[in-house]
């Protein structure tokens, strides 16, 4: 019995360890089961923009290609919204072309995005933009979980391409990303208002200006000057987020601006009558112009850049060519301009074009030519010869559009009789455009912007420092020594400093010449000022003999032969001695190809030589001087004989 007891406990035990035993096995099984799965990253096309995926940071994993220029990145380091993710990931330097997985975090909003080129991938500039990222190596942060399917604004997106899945859309946690809702909102200056769903009309801008009827004589009074004074903001607020500064609200595009049309960079000044004698009706029109343009010409940091000053007693600028960097911007600048009244005062208008408008600090890009069209309605109460004179010396092609002229018994009030001839540099038609009514004034549109944009005829924009390919002969032989060829050099340079010079402006090279030629530089090589200076010091002294005839007809082949054709071609000889082959022949080619030679001779230089290579009349083209320390004493008379010769060529 004893036996059979002890038996059944044993029996009893060994099936208790089977179950304990079993029951372990099966938790270890369950907990494999329930074990989380490997965190995936989602992937994504390469043209998925950052701006349609809602969460503020993200993993992804970027397919190979996205090097290509069709997907556009926005910005350096800091890349718009509307950047693709993965481009600027290879732009970055965080991704090669192979693809892989990266970091993306949202920031703020930047007031502009600066392109640049890295990594094979060409980004491009933008104005403000109303969301950032940045991304960084696919490395999770310790603690953090990214989401294993984005979430996308809309179903739509090209993102959604990829499978991935689309949610509603929930409050990101980063209160700075501009994925948040907006509404506008009307705040007064003093108060912070609560924001609504609705948009308030506009006011309707008042003017103080007479009706347009005809014209008898001018109204000769000052008006009262109006002023936008306008006490409400209207701004984008997110919800929950608070004000937006009014300087955050110029520019919250929903779609990227364009960039400009390229064919056409100028930089375009605007010079509107607000006198009292146009009126009401007149000045709309004339707006609608300007509106109907800045849309004709696309303006944008890469094209046409657009101002507008308006004249009546005195000028003011409404709006200069930094203020506003696409057509939508600036046609809502033109409908809030109201007329300032007084009288026509053209040329107290171009006088304060010429000083204030084209200033780098109001936008002026220099290597782009400046333009200003001058809208007269009538004729102007004062005169306008002298003062556009002086803006086209200063490089500002004039265009006149004179709308309803003076009529024959009018014509007694009218102080400079064929003014808008007198005021532009030709009097062939291109620079003046006559029109009879102000109805008719939508039919210049066409031939305004195309003469505005076709820059080979811009002729008054050319002066006598940016319109010049100059080509400089040294003489590097035994007798002129290594300090004074030193001499030379500084006084190559100190001419250089003097023109303004880019690819499309004035362009420099050099040519040194014994026995032999040597090309130092070309028209092509160095487009700033810094670098041509930079390259006139790198000049090494050669020594040898003394073949002038042998260097012009170099210097033709090597430099001007690769001139612009609507460049001005000036060859700046300079030698310290007689030359041991003929000069006649290869100046006369020179001569006759169009260059404009300058011969400076020093010490020993023979004068008759220099006579034969300088341009008629050799007074005014050939210089000698005693020493080499006296060369920069001649820099002045230089400049001044380039600049005499060239305004003194016929103006049409």
């Amino acid at each position: 019995m004893g036996i059979v007891v002890l038996t059944m406990k044993a029996s009893v035990i060994e099936m208790f360890l089977v179950f304990l035993v079993t029951g372990i096995h099966s938790n270890k099984e369950i907990t494999k089961k329930i074990k989380r799965p490997k965190f995936a990253v989602p992937q994504i096309n390469c043209d998925v923009k950052a701006g349609k995926i809602i969460n503020p940071e993200f993993m992804v994993q970027c397919p190979a290609g996205c090097q290509d220029p069709k997907y556009h990145v926005y910005g350096t380091d800091v890349y718009a919204s509307y950047s693709s993710v993965c481009g600027a990931a290879v732009h970055s330097g965080v991704l090669d072309n192979s693809g892989g997985k990266i970091l993306v975090r949202k920031v703020a909003g930047q007031s502009g995005y600066k392109g640049s080129y890295s990594n094979g991938v060409q980004s491009l500039s933008l104005p403000r933009w109303r969301e950032s990222f940045i991304v960084s190596e696919g490395k999770p942060k310790k603690g953090v979980t990214y989401p294993a399917a984005l979430t996308y604004s809309s179903s739509k997106s090209p993102a959604a391409k990829a499978g991935e899945t689309t949610k509603a859309y929930q409050k990101p946690s980063v209160p700075e990303t501009a994925t948040m809702p907006v509404t506008l909102t009307q705040v007064p200056t003093t108060t912070a208002a609560k924001a609504t769903h609705t948009f308030l009309p506009k006011a309707s801008p008042s003017a103080a200006s007479t009706t347009g009827s005809p014209r008898p004589q001018p109204i000769f009074h000052r008006s009262q000057e109006l002023e936008e004074t306008d006490s409400w903001k209207l701004g984008l607020v997110p919800l929950d987020v608070g004000f937006v500064p009014k300087e955050e609200l110029s520019t919250q595009p929903l779609q990227p601006v364009s960039q400009g049309d390229p064919s056409c960079k100028v930089d375009l000044s605007f010079v509107i009558d607000g006198s009292s004698s146009i009126g009401k009706r007149r000045f709309r029109i004339q707006k609608q112009f300007l509106v109907d343009v800045a849309q004709a010409l696309d303006i944008g940091p890469a094209g046409p850049l657009m101002g507008v000053v308006q004249y009546g007693d005195n000028p003011a600028i409404q709006f200069n060519l930094k203020t506003h960097m696409n057509s939508r911007d600036v046609k809502a600048a033109i409908e809030k301009m109201t007329p300032r009244g007084g009288l026509s005062n053209v040329g107290r208008a171009l006088s304060f074009v010429t000083k204030n408008f084209f200033s780098k600090a109001n936008g002026n890009r220099g290597g782009a030519p400046n333009v200003a069209v001058v809208m007269v309605d009538g004729w102007p109460t004062d005169k306008v010869e002298e003062a556009s004179r002086l803006a086209r010396e200063s490089g500002i092609n004039i265009f006149f559009i004179t709308i309803e002229g003076a009529i024959e018994k009018e014509k007694q009030y009218v102080i400079e009789p064929n003014f808008a001839n007198k005021a532009v540099c030709r009097t062939n038609g291109f620079y003046s455009l006559n029109v009879q009514s102000w109805f008719s004034l939508h039919k210049t549109l066409q031939p305004l912007v195309k003469r505005v944009c076709d820059s080979d005829r811009l002729a008054c924009s050319k002066t006598c420092f940016n319109s010049a390919d100059i080509g400089f002969v040294i003489d590097g032989s035994s007798s002129v020594g290594t300090s004074n060829f030193r001499t030379v050099l500084q006084f190559v340079a100190n001419l250089s400093k003097e023109f303004e010079i880019s690819d499309t402006d004035t362009r420099i090279g050099a040519v040194q010449y014994t026995y032999e030629q040597r090309l130092e530089f070309g028209f092509d090589q160095y487009s700033s000022k810094p670098d041509i200076l930079n390259a006139i010091k790198r000049v090494g002294y050669w020594s040898g003999g003394t073949s002038t005839g042998a260097a012009i007809n170099y210097a033709l082949e090597q430099l001007f032969k690769k001139s612009k054709p609507n460049k001005r071609k000036l060859m700046v000889l300079i030698t310290d001695g007689r030359s041991y082959d003929d000069v006649r022949i290869p100046a006369m080619a020179a001569h006759q190809k169009g260059v404009i030679t300058y011969a400076i001779g020093i010490a020993w230089a023979a004068q008759d030589e220099l006579e034969v290579i300088a341009t008629h009349p050799a007074r005014d083209h050939s210089f000698f001087v005693d020493e080499f320390d006296h060369l920069y004493r001649f820099v002045p008379r230089v400049i001044q004989n380039i600049c005499t010769e060239f305004n003194s060529r016929p103006r049409n």
